[in-house]
C-alpha cells in the first residue's frame, strides 16, 4: 500500500510540474527549445484568440485558424512573448490596444491576411519590436507617420498589398532612419535595415513623385529588398519601372472659359465650354440651378498632359435654362471654379426679352412645368421641373383628388425627387393634379386636369391602359399619357381643335399595320370610342356653356 502511496504522489507531482501537454492548448502542441517555451496551433477551428493561454509562452504561432480579428488585450497577461506569428488566418481588423502588454514582443508576423488598414499607434506598446511582417494584405493607406513608434525596427515587409501612393515623409520621418542615417553614414558601417515594397499598385503621377525620387536614392540605412518598384499606372506608365521615369510637380487646379457670356435664341442647342489646368487630373462638376431636375450631358477630354476640357450641352434652350452655370474642378491639392453667365435673345427685336425665371425662395410662387409622363394600367406617372435657389433643399406638395373635391389628398415630396405615380384611378373619372412647394396652395400653371376612359369590361380593363383623355372643355378624347392635357389656365377653341386631333388620332391607328397597333402607345385604341361625342341634349348644353368659357384659347400639349 505504502509503495502505491508513493509512486501515486510522485506522478501526480511529475504532472504538475512537467511543460508538457497538459497545460497546452486542445488542438495545439506546445514544446521547449533554446528560446523557451512555444505554442503552436496549425490549422485547427479555434476563430478567435484563447483566453486561458498560459502566460509562460515566448513563442506563439497560430496559423490557417480562421482568426478574424484581433481585439483588446489579446495576449496581455504573455509578458514574456517574445515572437508572435499570426500568418494565413482572416484578420480583418486590429484593435489599437492589441498589443498591449507586450513590451518585449521582438517579432510580429501578420503575413497572409485581411488587414486592410493597422493601427499604427498600437506599436507604442511593443518597444522592442524588431521584425513586422504585413505582406499578403490588403494594406491601401501608409500614413505619414506609420513608423513613428517603430524606432527598433530591422525588417519591414509591405510587399504584395495595395499600395498605390504614399509620400516620402513617411521615411523621412521615421525615427530609426533619422538616427542612424547620422551614426552609419559617419562611420561607414553596412545597413542591416531591410525594406520590402515590391509588388504594389503604385500610381505613378505627381503625387507619388517624393517617393520615386527617395526611392532612386535610397541608401544605408535602408536596403531594398527589390529595388526594381514598377508602376501600375496610370496607362501612359504602366509597366514601366521607377528608374525609367520622370514625374512633374502636383497642379492645383486652374479653371477658365473661353466665353463667360453667352447669349443665345429660345430654343437654341448650347455647348458651355470649360477649361482646367492641373496635375494630377482633377474631378470636374457642373453647377447649375436645375441640376437635379434637368441634367444635362457632360463630356470629358484630355488635351495635354495637364490640361482637362469639360463641355456642357443644353438642348432646347428654355427661359428656366437661363442664369449661372458653375464648372468646379478638384484634386488633392485644391479646387477651383468658373461661372458662366447664359441669356437668352429674343427672337424678335422689337420685342423686349422676357425677364428671366428668378431663383426663387421657397416661400415664394416658382415656375413649375408639370406634365404626364406616361400612363400604367391603373394610373399615371407625374413628371415636374421647377426652377428654385437650392434644389438640394426644395419640398414639394403633389395636391392630388376628383376635380370636383373641395379637399385634395397631399403628398410631400422629399428634394432630388421630380416624379410621382398615381394608381387606382377610377374610370370615366375627372381628376385634377397639381404640384407646388411645400405647404403651398396650388396656383395658376401649376396643375393638370385629366379624365380617364371607360370601364368596359373587367377583361378589357385588364388588357387595355386606363387613357387619359384630353379635356377639350365639354368634349372629350381618348390619346397616350404625356400627349395633351389641359392645364388649369389652358383655355382653347374647344369643337374645333379636339375633332381635328380626334380625326387625326382615328386616320394614324387605321393606317397602321396590325402588330403595330397591338405593340405601341399611340396605336391604342380609346376607352370609349362612344362616348368621346355623344349626342344627347344634356352633352350639347354642356358643350355649349364650355365653349363660351373657352373661346380664343390655345391647346396645352405637355412635352
Amino acid at each position: 500500500m505504502d509503495t502505491f502511496y508513493v509512486a501515486f504522489c510522485t506522478a501526480l507531482l511529475f504532472y504538475f510540474i512537467s511543460p508538457g501537454s497538459s497545460t497546452c492548448l486542445t488542438g495545439c502542441s506546445c514544446t521547449n527549445d533554446s528560446v523557451g517555451r512555444s505554442l503552436l496551433c496549425m490549422e485547427t477551428s479555434m476563430g478567435h484568440i484563447p483566453e486561458d493561454i498560459p502566460d509562460d509562452f515566448t513563442k506563439i504561432r497560430i496559423e490557417n485558424s480562421h482568426l478574424t480579428e484581433l481585439p483588446r488585450g489579446s495576449f496581455s497577461k504573455l509578458s514574456a512573448l517574445e515572437f508572435l506569428w499570426l500568418n494565413f488566418n482572416d484578420i480583418t481588423l486590429m484593435n489599437i490596444k492589441s498589443l498591449e502588454g507586450l513590451w518585449n514582443l521582438t517579432e510580429l508576423r501578420l503575413q497572409g491576411n485581411k488587414l486592410s488598414s493597422v493601427p499604427w499607434t498600437a506599436f507604442q506598446d511593443t518597444p522592442k519590436l524588431k521584425i513586422l511582417d504585413l505582406k499578403h494584405n490588403r494594406l491601401d493607406v501608409l500614413p505619414e507617420h506609420a513608423l513613428r513608434h517603430l524606432p527598433g525596427l530591422t525588417y519591414l515587409d509591405l510587399s504584395f498589398n495595395q499600395l498605390s501612393v504614399i509620400s516620402k515623409d513617411v521615411f523621412i520621418n521615421w525615427p530609426l532612419y533619422q538616427t542612424a542615417e547620422k551614426a552609419w553614414g559617419k562611420e561607414g558601417l553596412v545597413s542591416n535595415v531591410v525594406l520590402a515594397l515590391h509588388d504594389n499598385p503604385w500610381l505613378c503621377d505627381c503625387r507619388l513623385k517624393g517617393f520615386v525620387e527617395f526611392i532612386r536614392a535610397v541608401s544605408p540605412p535602408i536596403i531594398l529588398m527589390n529595388s526594381y518598384l514598377m508602376c501600375s499606372g496610370p496607362t501612359s506608365k504602366a509597366g514601366k519601372f521607377f528608374h525609367e521615369i520622370q514625374l512633374k510637380t502636383c497642379m492645383k487646379p486652374v479653371a477658365s472659359a473661353p466665353d463667360m457670356n453667352v447669349t443665345l435664341p429660345l430654343g437654341a442647342n448650347a455647348t458651355l465650354t470649360c477649361l482646367v489646368k492641373a496635375r494630377p487630373a482633377p474631378t470636374i462638376q457642373w453647377m447649375y440651378s436645375l441640376k437635379i431636375i434637368r441634367g444635362f450631358t457632360v463630356t470629358a477630354l484630355t488635351m495635354i498632359s495637364c490640361i482637362q476640357l469639360s463641355q456642357l450641352v443644353i438642348p432646347s434652350f428654355h427661359l428656366a435654362d437661363r442664369g449661372h452655370y458653375t464648372c468646379t474642378a478638384n484634386n488633392f491639392i485644391g479646387n477651383s471654379s468658373v461661372a458662366i453667365l447664359v441669356n437668352i435673345k429674343s427672337l424678335n427685336s422689337s420685342a423686349p426679352v422676357p425677364p428671366p425665371i428668378p431663383m426663387l425662395s421657397s416661400d415664394e410662387n416658382v415656375y413649375i412645368d408639370i406634365r404626364i409622363a406616361k400612363q400604367t394600367v391603373y394610373g399615371i406617372t407625374l413628371e415636374w421641373y421647377a426652377a428654385t435657389a437650392n434644389p438640394a433643399e426644395t419640398w414639394f406638395t403633389i395636391h392630388f383628388g376628383k376635380y370636383d373635391s373641395p379637399k385634395k389628398e397631399m403628398i410631400y415630396i422629399g428634394p432630388g425627387i421630380n416624379s410621382y405615380s398615381v394608381s387606382d384611378l377610377l374610370p370615366v373619372t375627372k381628376y385634377e393634379v397639381c404640384v407646388t412647394l411645400k405647404n403651398h396652395p396650388p396656383r395658376e400653371g401649376q396643375c393638370i386636369v385629366f379624365v380617364t376612359g371607360s370601364d368596359i369590361s373587367e377583361l378589357e380593363q385588364r388588357e387595355r391602359l386606363i387613357h387619359i383623355i384630353v379635356i377639350v372643355c365639354a368634349m372629350v378624347l381618348a390619346v397616350p399619357a404625356g400627349m395633351y392635357a389641359c392645364t388649369t389656365e389652358a383655355r382653347f377653341s374647344c369643337i374645333e381643335r379636339c375633332t381635328d386631333l380626334w380625326k387625326k388620332r382615328r386616320w394614324h391607328e387605321e393606317n397602321l399595320p396590325e402588330m403595330e397597333r397591338q405593340d405601341t402607345f399611340d396605336s391604342l385604341h380609346a376607352a370609349s370610342d362612344e362616348g368621346l361625342c355623344r349626342d344627347s341634349g344634356e352633352e350639347r348644353i354642356k358643350r355649349r356653356r364650355s365653349e363660351d368659357k373657352c373661346k380664343g384659347g390655345n391647346a396645352a400639349q405637355l412635352y
